[in-house]
């Protein structure tokens, strides 16, 4: 069984699946085309409405079958909201999604960092790539509840102004930094920043746009001075990166992470020529101008943590215009490049934290180990590469058969997998809230450790532990 941190995926079998998320929650999906978009009110389920083509809904018990479908769906969303719909997802256990073949085989489980003022989370997504269906762990909170979930994928909600409230019919007003809905201008604008995953336009340089970027850089290192951190510099690279992306949200009308393309914006800026240990990105539709974009990214902590990390060193923007309706569709990308010595100092943090962990739990600490890190290093870009997220490559080579490759002699090997965090800190604390990585990391007859990490896949930085005994 696959346990997912946020970002990763897992293939899926074929027929009808089983999601649970057991306790006080309601569970619902929302069925969308290659545009992220609903075709109507028929493609929401949830506790008023059932079923659709290819979805059921029973309790906690949603079945899913693909090849039952509507024509042209893509990607069905799983959205988990508390059974109370006044209670905070903060007040309430975690909720942990559980997938299940049809043969009644667990497959998959996905257990999102807790929530805190979120009513509403998007919890995971099953989606077609070619011919095949996966799953992706998403963990995306909403303030807003099922209403402006449901309003977002392109279902008619209607507001009621005087008297809002969390419920499918009259949503409140967006609350910043908590969702990742497009806001029309005039509305509180929405933000998805990721955290630690082209289209037309993919050029690196627009004189027009010149002295937005240069009123957005002095906005930001301004902030950045005042939080103590350095200062950032333009790079082209990213900027390319910036405007494809953008472009490619203006064109589908949604911010998202990944277009309607099937680029995600890190595999954006690795196309444009720009190899990163780390990467942060701001995607916003509201804003009019520069100051205004770097106001709002500062409103709540989470943004303001991304613009002002001093471990940013430079910076992309660009600003795109749906020409449908004229919103601006704005993506800021933060980079650290890569270098080797970088790597090894990123692996280096990754296994000292390891080793913290081990010492609290009264273990020895893990020594490094060159094969076990050739390896780890090998499966890390190998997963980039290959746009895959699993233990098995796809010719179905295991850790033990790469650890062996990389002429390893342990006679014991455990790996940890992770993809989508920007620190050593963020993945370390990932692994360690998840059980069976935890246990890879406190188990005592591991002696020795390898690290890798790989920046550019489709949910961001993938990491690899792989450990030996």
């Amino acid at each position: 069984m696959s346990e997912l941190v946020p970002g990763g995926n897992t293939p899926l079998p074929g027929g009808a699946l089983t999601l649970r998320v057991p306790g006080p929650f309601d569970v619902s999906a929302l069925i969308t085309d290659a545009g992220g978009q609903v075709r109507g009110d028929a493609d929401f389920v949830f506790y008023n409405q059932t079923s659709a083509p290819g979805v059921r809904l029973d309790g906690d018990r949603l079945t899913v079958d693909p090849a039952r479908l509507r024509p042209g769906a893509d990607r069905v969303t799983v959205v988990v909201s508390p059974a109370d719909p006044g209670t905070p997802l903060g007040q309430l256990p975690s909720p942990a999604l559980l997938v299940s073949a049809p043969d009644g085989r667990a497959i998959a489980r996905f257990t999102p960092p807790r929530p805190q003022a979120e009513t509403v989370l998007l919890l995971a997504e099953l989606y077609r790539r070619g011919t095949a269906w996966k799953l992706r762990a998403l963990g995306q909170g909403y303030a807003d509840g099922l209403a402006g979930v449901a309003r977002d994928f392109g279902i008619e909600v209607t507001e009621d102004a005087d008297t809002p409230a969390a419920s499918p019919s009259s949503p409140p007003a967006p609350v910043p930094g908590t969702g990742h809905a497009a806001a029309p201008v005039g509305r509180t604008p929405t933000l998805l920043d990721l955290g630690p995953m082209g289209a037309a336009a993919a050029s690196g340089s627009d004189p027009a746009e010149e002295p937005a970027v240069r009123e957005f850089l002095a906005a930001v290192n301004s902030a950045r001075a005042a939080a103590g951190s350095p200062p950032v510099t333009l790079d082209s690279r990213l900027t390319s990166a910036a405007r494809a992306h953008a472009a490619g949200m203006a064109a589908g009308g949604l911010l998202s992470a990944e277009t309607a393309d099937g680029v995600s914006v890190y595999q954006r800026v690795v196309s444009a020529g720009y190899a990163y240990l780390t990467i942060g990105e701001h995607l916003v539709s509201g804003p009019r101008t520069p100051r205004e974009f770097v106001e709002y990214c500062l409103s709540s902590e989470r943004s303001r943590s991304t613009l002002c990390d001093p471990g940013f060193e430079e910076a992309g923007l660009a600003r795109v215009a749906d020409s449908r309706t004229g919103d601006l569709y704005w993506t800021a990308l933060w980079g650290r490049p890569f270098s080797p010595a970088g790597l090894e100092r990123t692996a280096r943090e990754v296994i000292a934290l390891t080793n913290t962990e081990r010492a609290a739990h009264g273990l020895p600490p893990l020594s490094p180990d060159a094969p076990l890190t050739t390896a780890a290093q090998g499966h890390s870009a190998d997963m980039v590469a290959r746009d895959f997220y699993a233990h098995t490559s796809p010719e179905g080579r295991q850790p033990w058969d790469r650890a062996a490759a990389a002429g390893s002699r342990r006679r014991t090997i455990g790996e940890n997998i992770a993809c989508g965090q920007r620190s050593p800190a963020e993945v370390v604390l990932g692994w360690m809230n998840s059980p069976g990585h935890r246990a890879n990391i406190l188990k005592r007859d591991f002696t020795h450790i390898g690290v890798g990490l790989a920046g550019g896949g489709r949910a961001g930085t993938y990491w690899t532990q792989l450990f030996g005994g």
